[in-house]
């Protein structure tokens, strides 16, 4: 059943995004920040900017008006990084279809409040929390906009909704699974980012696999003590949204995070590093919120600590792993 669905935000997740939903069979509109972008897209059908190479179909409709996009739309997709998205939905309330359903793309803790994009939707726009989903998984943007294989997952408290939104995006190279635990999909999504930071630096340090699969195997220990003291299901970070994820994230040179983490691990500065990557790193801007919400809840999340030191502090990379290798010896838990 085809769907009209709006995509806010044209970055390079939405643009892959749009092409899946596109594929699907549904009509898609896709707002993008910049005038020149949608005109880009209009014409050449490309952009390249983000997804250089790829060739977005017809169904894909660029605009540059958000209150177009929005316009009859039954799936509101929000495909805009997570420390911008309470600003953009305040410019968006008014436009906003009754009834549709909203499914994020974000993945990452809100700076000050430590909240997740879910709960971002729902304060913002006073909406019930069963109308507000989350896409996570393993899905790096280029390789999903050249329609290789991939897999996903579709929090939402609402089973109808999360049916729903599955079909809107099931393709046969997009094959999307079903989760209730909005939690722990969501702080799967952004812990992970954190992680391929410091799996980053270790890479760019010239550190081997042993401290890359350590560093992924106790990040995942730090996620999943989160996600217990904030009631996720344990299950959900042995999945998709948990290790498949994490897996992309911190292995994958096309993984913004793992590769802003590479560069500082080089000796890159900070503020050079940002210039050099002209995408949002996630794990950057939600590194310490990550930090503040597991302090707040007595979690012990000592590699999100030491990327926090270098991101936020000044801290060295290699200061930062031998403050890690100097921590007390204790049971694997």
């Amino acid at each position: 059943m085809t769907s009209s669905v709006a995509v806010l935000g044209a970055g390079s997740w939405g643009t892959a995004f749009s092409q899946v939903l596109a594929d699907a069979g549904n009509d898609v509109r896709l707002w993008a920040r910049r005038s020149s972008a949608a005109e880009e897209i209009r014409s050449s059908r490309q952009n390249a900017a983000y997804l250089p190479g790829i060739h977005l179909p017809e169904a894909v409709r660029a605009t540059a008006d958000a209150r177009e996009a929005l316009d009859g739309a039954e799936v509101v997709v929000l495909a805009v990084p997570s420390q911008t998205l309470r600003a953009n939905l305040a410019a968006w309330a008014p436009d906003l279809p009754a009834g549709a359903a909203f499914l994020s793309l974000a993945k990452g803790i809100e700076s000050g409040s430590c909240l997740r994009m879910s709960e971002v939707v729902t304060q913002s726009l006073a909406v019930a929390e069963e109308r507000v989903a989350v896409l996570t998984g393993p899905n790096l943007a280029r390789e999903i906009a050249e329609r290789q294989p991939a897999a996903a997952v579709i929090g939402a408290r609402d089973e109808e909704v999360g049916r729903r939104l599955q079909e809107v995006c099931a393709t046969a190279y997009f094959r999307p699974y079903t989760n209730p635990d909005v939690v722990g999909c969501e702080l799967g999504g952004a812990v992970k980012n954190v992680i391929a930071l410091a799996v980053g630096m270790a890479v760019g340090m010239g550190l081997g696999d042993n401290a890359k699969a350590s560093l992924v195997t106790r990040g995942l220990a730090e996620t999943a003590r989160l996600g217990a003291a904030l009631g996720a299901d344990p299950l959900t970070f042995a999945g998709l949204a948990g290790l498949g994820d994490l897996v992309a994230t911190c292995f994958s040179p096309l993984s913004r995070n793992r590769s802003f983490g590479e560069r500082l691990g080089r000796g890159v500065p900070l503020e050079e590093t940002k210039a050099l990557i002209h995408q949002t790193a996630e794990g950057v801007g939600s590194a310490e919120s990550v930090l503040e919400l597991a302090r707040s809840h007595g979690v012990d999340m000592p590699i999100t600590e030491q990327v926090v030191r270098v991101v936020r502090e000044g801290a060295s990379p290699r200061e930062a792993v031998e403050a890690f290798m100097a921590r007390s010896t204790k049971p694997e838990r």
